[in-house]
């Protein structure tokens, strides 16, 4: 009779003189603990992480291959679309990157306007993941108080574009019409508010010492490994790198606001929390400042008058704007038609959820909802 070889699997490595096996698992496409379809293969040692392999696609629509087969309004109705909670800053990089091939100049009272939408679609962003961070670890409450807020900021954005999501208020040369009258004033009042609740949220989460404790010194990413995989926004703030286009390269109207930058040293999940928080009070701050310049304007055009087939000059051109989840950039390239030879997206969620390989090797299973969370990725921006 054959002998019987036996085996000890799925001790780990504790337990050193029993003979132990990896496991494979796989954390999505399917998973509650995902912002979307996003598949992670993960290789693991008991109950510790040795190796993770994101597997993205399975959303993919193929956005760049949409964009070269139709010109630039519907362009802009399928770019706010891939960071639904962005749907504003989407389009302004489409349009920038036009204005940019056209020599085109915006009305100053557009410029303003965009710049104050741009600060409202941030902080919408920015309470959506206030809000569902704190759910991935065990906490709904703080969920609520984050759409309170939500609404009110919703509410007047709603008014002014007649959209909840998807705004296509941006056009070529300007916005799609005008401020509501009295909107100025009800948005002001809106901001006013959320400002003055902000502090609930704060107290409510940074206040819980269960946490603190599952996120403080979880989930550490050097300033070394953000600069290697081109880690942006609240996350790459947070290990250190001060670097924000709104200040360092401004757009719109950003170069006339003072615009303070977040950072933090540690690099964990409270430090990418805190500052996603802290950038909150920030475009408060400067959706105060877009609206008193506003009600200063007289009256005018927010858009140029166009031909009824807009072609883009032959060439090309980059535009990247300071997308409330980091850096967008738009590779325009024009053969002189009305669509584009060429529309490049550089989304940035891609590349910040590309860390993770690093970033989850050698910690527990436990930790890798916590981190996972704090990345503040929306799946459709990744997989485009």
């Amino acid at each position: 009779m054959a002998c019987m070889e036996t085996r000890t699997v799925g001790i780990g490595a504790g337990a050193k003189e029993l003979g132990t096996e990896d496991m494979i698992l796989n954390i999505g496409p399917q998973h509650p603990s995902t912002h979307g379809v996003l598949r992670l293969r993960l290789t693991l040692d008991g109950e510790r992480i040795a190796a993770c392999e994101p597997i993205l696609g399975y959303m993919h629509r193929g956005a760049e291959k949409l964009f070269e087969v139709r010109d630039l309004r519907q362009i802009i109705m399928l770019a706010n679309r891939h960071d639904w909670l962005s749907a504003f800053s989407n389009e302004l990089g489409v349009v920038l990157a036009a204005e940019r091939m056209l020599g085109m100049e915006v009305p100053e009272r557009a410029v303003w306007a965009r710049t104050l939408l741009a600060e409202l679609n941030r902080i919408l962003n920015h309470l959506m993941f206030l809000g569902s961070y704190p759910l991935e670890v065990g906490a709904i409450t703080p969920m609520f108080y984050a759409f309170r807020e939500r609404e009110e900021i919703q509410r007047v954005l709603e008014e002014v574009s007649g959209g909840r999501m998807h705004y296509m208020f941006n056009r070529v040369g300007g916005l799609k019409e005008d401020l509501p009258f009295g909107w100025i004033e009800r948005t002001r009042q809106a901001v006013a508010l959320v400002r003055s609740r902000m502090g609930d949220i704060s107290d409510l989460i940074l206040g819980n010492e269960i946490f603190r404790a599952r996120t403080r010194g979880i989930g550490v990413l050097s300033r070394e490994q953000v600069l290697q995989y081109g880690v942006s926004g609240p996350i790459a703030r947070a290990s250190g790198v001060d670097f924000d286009l709104r200040r360092d390269e401004p757009y719109l109207a950003y170069g006339e606001l003072d615009v303070p930058v977040v950072t933090r040293t540690e690099g964990d999940c409270l430090a990418r929390f805190e500052c996603l928080l802290d950038q909150t009070h920030v475009s408060l701050g400067l959706a105060d400042a877009c609206l008193d310049r506003l009600a200063e304007l007289p009256p005018g055009p927010v858009n140029q008058r166009l031909p009824k087939i807009l072609k883009i000059p032959y060439g090309h051109t980059y535009a990247w704007t300071e997308n409330p989840l980091g850096l967008n950039g738009y590779f325009l390239v024009s053969r002189g038609e009305k669509t584009p030879w060429r529309l490049k997206l550089r989304s940035a969620s891609f590349n910040n959820i590309h860390v993770l390989p690093e970033l989850l090797e050698g910690l527990l299973v436990a930790d890798m909802i916590a981190i996972l969370g704090s990345m503040f990725f929306v799946v459709g921006d990744i997989d485009r």
